[in-house]
């Protein structure tokens, strides 16, 4: 169940006992190597994520959970309920001082909460805006305006044959990927369904934007990236203006990327498995269950050394043939 992120009713089925048996034998061997703290030792790069962990019910919203990523050993940490910056400020204030001095960069995506989480205890700290969700929020710019302008067009949403919509994907992939086709039938469809030309002026934007990051020169990156801003800012497209203004908010953590080379790929890659956890759960109602199973399959548990099988050797099968 913690190794290989079975779920507790098939184990117990398995073994002929209930689920609480099962349960409780997890909590009973699984607990301690947890809360080992020999499993965290010192961190130097921490990413920060969230994730659900109980969908929204009549008596409740969608409740969700901060992970906490050795980035470096690429491990889940530590789990906590909760994505406000109060419960990050709870868990840091839980830590020891001195691990938290170890901490340098700490990279997360786009959220105010996280950013004034990290204060006091993480100040000291690099924070990088992870490139991935920099680019996804000049895509999502891009997708507002694409279905303004589809609706402001046509009268409705994009249906199958409408030229924006058409070419939806082509509008949120990067330029440099497109083959000549690709930007035939984009200029295509930006010529059909774009007559104030406001989505051509979003793409180019989001390209202004992911030009910073076909650098690795820290100098180059800032004159990219301050271009962009500026041009964003001064556009008449109310979205392409929140997208300079997100831009300049988070300019120092967009740049500090070029200077560490952190990123939360480690961490989106381990959501996955923490989702697995969750699909193999059938859904938790318990968080201290769900943290416990998540950091015994995700959180680099040093598990006992087991004997393997024997291997038996057969001959390879011959054909006359």
């Amino acid at each position: 169940m913690g190794r290989l992120g079975r779920s507790v009713a098939s184990v117990a089925e398995e073994l002929g006992v209930c689920w609480a048996t099962a349960m409780a034998a997890v909590e009973h061997h699984g607990r301690p190597l947890v809360e080992d703290p020999k499993r965290v030792g010192r961190v130097r790069s921490l990413g920060i994520d969230e994730t659900s962990w109980l969908r929204a019910k009549p008596d409740h919203p969608t409740l969700y959970a901060t992970g906490l990523v050795d980035l470096e050993r690429r491990r889940m940490i530590d789990m906590v309920r909760g994505n406000a910056a109060s419960d990050l400020r709870r868990w840091c204030k839980g830590r020891d001082e001195r691990w938290l001095g170890g901490v340098k960069v700490v990279a997360m995506d786009l959220t105010e909460s996280y950013r004034s989480g990290l204060n006091p205890h993480l100040a000291h700290a690099r924070r990088v805006a992870d490139p991935f969700h920099v680019v996804r929020v000049a895509n999502r710019a891009v997708d507002q305006v694409r279905r303004r302008v589809q609706n402001e067009t046509l009268g409705h949403r994009g249906r199958k044959h409408d030229p924006l919509y058409r070419i939806r994907k082509l509008l949120v992939s990067g330029a440099e990927r497109l083959d000549e086709r690709g930007h035939d039938r984009l200029l295509l469809g930006l010529r059909v369904g774009d007559p104030h030309d406001e989505l051509l002026g979003v793409w180019l934007a989001k390209e202004s934007v992911r030009d910073v990051y076909l650098t690795d020169d820290p100098a180059e990156a800032a004159v990219l990236l301050d271009k962009a801003i500026v041009g964003c800012l001064e556009d008449e497209v109310p979205e392409i203006r929140a997208l300079g203004n997100t831009l300049r908010r988070w300019r120092t953590e967009i740049l500090a990327h070029h200077r560490t080379g952190a990123s939360n790929g480690p961490t989106e890659g381990l959501n996955l498995l923490v989702k697995k956890v969750k699909r193999c759960g059938h859904g938790f109602t318990s968080f201290d269950n769900y943290r416990l199973r998540v950091l015994l399959h995700t959180g680099g548990v040093t598990w006992p050394a087991r004997s393997k099988p024997p291997r038996i050797r057969m001959r390879s099968p011959h054909s006359n043939a």
